[in-house]
């Protein structure tokens, strides 16, 4: 046994005996650690607002099962991922760098053969690893699972229109978590194992029928930066209802892993890829393009119904897992760093700043922020590109309303925030009295000490994580308005990085 699982376990076993007279502590009230290493099971929304669910106290969309893994496990109030589009977060996770690191940060690039994976060394530490559903990694890292079951990209790859018909992402298997418990029934059941189980939900294109019964439209609650349109009204309810059939699929997971007999043993991570798929959500890095739930639960070791202010980064994933499973934090040379200590005393803190990226997804752009949990610090490295949403979301029914209500001048100020060009190079909010992040006060002498700490510590992450702002710009793949794509640049599949600019570094 080598030093650092020594200590793992020594940590575990005196935290046991802590936790006894800890009453707020995470750790369950039970005999110590499994002699098995634990199993692990990531589940990766997709598109999914933070706070979107009943856990993180949405009083309309249905998640009786994202809801009970909050009440049996620890919930995260302050977790962030890396980046605000799809597959960068992923390679993100799954590499432990930040986006800019991996060779992969923007949209539909693939990762790169040389970048190691936490799944390669859970393999290596003895784990069976299989993934299924959204895979959008590209196929340098797939001999990182044992096993893989794919769904279609059509879910989130936007095809070609069949005669003369406008092109739709919809995929055969619309949720994407339709081969989750099948991947856990055909498991070697003579290893541990970690799943990656990626859904498509809720991620567009919406059609009715995805939950029975739906939503209703007055359920749903319509955020300030977003017209309260019957337009708006009704693309939120899909949305809702994308995000309730994900929800079965939680719960078709956690009974098949009770009927397995595994529950007690099994980490679950429940976390989104990035944020709802609306205007100033996805792709911008207000909190709803890069805030995620983030709920562990582990009956063997965390208490059910904490909840901590931990604030955690997507980079800290895989130094976490390894960890967990026995091996070395540090394994992969991540760039995030375990949260183990958390899940042992959830009064802990993790740490200081978390980080996150802006990068090409559809349309051009680059920006970066800072937050610290109070407090977030954005700089927009484009300031002449207007924050466009992603083309899946340009195409959907609240972006067209908005599209005719600024024509007609009646879109409010924070509504407008899609359209201002130029942008502002420097935005700071104060999540807690405003958590809509509408009111930016870097010019506000009363936070001149925030901006200026915050500024700092962004300089400080630029220099060791080697960030940069790239030479060349990368050309938009739709138009910015109508949303038709620009078949001039407009290739599938996408080029990688290395093959568009020779390198997968600094450009």
């Amino acid at each position: 046994m080598n030093s650092a699982t020594f200590n793992m376990r020594l940590g575990w076993a005196v935290a046991i005996m802590v936790g006894a007279l800890m009453p707020q502590s995470a750790l369950a009230q039970s005999p110590g650690r499994q002699s098995a290493p634990p199993n692990i099971v990531l589940m990766i929304a997709d598109d999914m607002n933070w706070d979107d669910c009943g856990a993180y106290g949405h009083p309309a969309i249905r998640t009786p099962h994202i809801d009970s893994l909050a009440r049996d496990g620890l919930k995260f109030q302050h977790a962030y991922l890396t980046t605000n589009s799809c597959s960068p977060s992923r390679a993100s996770m799954i590499t432990g760098r930040y986006p800019h690191n991996t060779g992969a940060e923007q949209l539909h690039w693939p990762i790169p053969s040389e970048m190691p994976t936490f799944p390669q060394e859970l393999k290596k530490l003895g784990y069976y690893t299989a993934a299924a559903g959204k895979w959008h990694m590209g196929d340098a890292v797939r001999d990182s699972f044992d096993k893989i079951y794919e769904a279609s990209t059509a879910g989130f790859v936007l095809p070609s229109g069949k005669d003369g018909e406008p092109p739709k992402m919809v995929a055969k298997q619309p949720s994407g978590c339709e081969d989750w418990e099948r991947a856990l029934g055909e498991r070697d059941l003579d290893k541990p194992f970690f799943l990656w189980l990626a859904a498509l939900d809720p991620h567009r294109e919406y059609t009715d029928g995805a939950l029975d019964p739906p939503h209703h439209t007055a359920d749903v609650i319509v955020p300030p930066h977003l017209p309260d349109t019957p337009a708006v009204r009704e693309d939120l309810r899909l949305y809702y209802d994308e995000i309730g059939r994900l929800d079965t699929y939680v719960g078709k997971v956690l009974s098949k892993l009770e009927s397995q007999g595994v529950t007690e043993n099994t980490i679950v991570l429940f976390i989104s890829d990035n944020g709802r798929p609306f205007p100033r959500d996805k792709t911008t890095l207000y909190d709803g393009g890069i805030r995620t739930p983030w709920i562990v639960r582990w009956p063997a070791q965390i208490a059910a119904g904490v909840t901590t202010d931990a604030l955690v980064s997507a980079v800290d994933i895989a130094p976490t897992f390894l960890q967990l499973a026995g091996g070395e934090a540090d394994a992969i040379a991540s760039e995030g760093r375990s949260f183990e200590e958390v899940l042992r005393d959830p009064t802990l803190g993790h740490r200081e700043f978390a980080f996150g990226e802006d990068h090409w997804h559809d349309y051009e752009d680059h920006a970066r922020c800072v937050v610290d949990g109070r407090f977030k610090l954005i700089r927009n490295d484009y300031v002449d590109l207007p924050s466009t949403p992603s083309a899946d979301a340009g195409r959907g029914l609240s972006w067209q309303a908005m599209l005719r209500l600024q024509e007609k001048g009646s879109l409010s100020e924070e509504q407008q925030t899609c359209f201002r060009s130029p942008r502002p190079q420097w935005e700071l909010y104060d999540l807690q009295r405003d958590p809509g992040e509408l009111n930016n006060r870097i010019d506000d002498p009363a936070y001149a000490s925030v901006t200026k700490r915050l500024k700092a510590a962004l300089d400080v992450w630029t220099s060791k994580t080697g960030d940069y702002l790239p030479s060349k710009r990368t050309p938009d793949e739709f138009d910015r308005i109508t949303g038709e794509p620009d078949h001039r640049v407009r290739v599938r599949p996408r080029p990688s990085k290395k093959e568009m600019f020779g390198t997968n570094g600094k450009y």
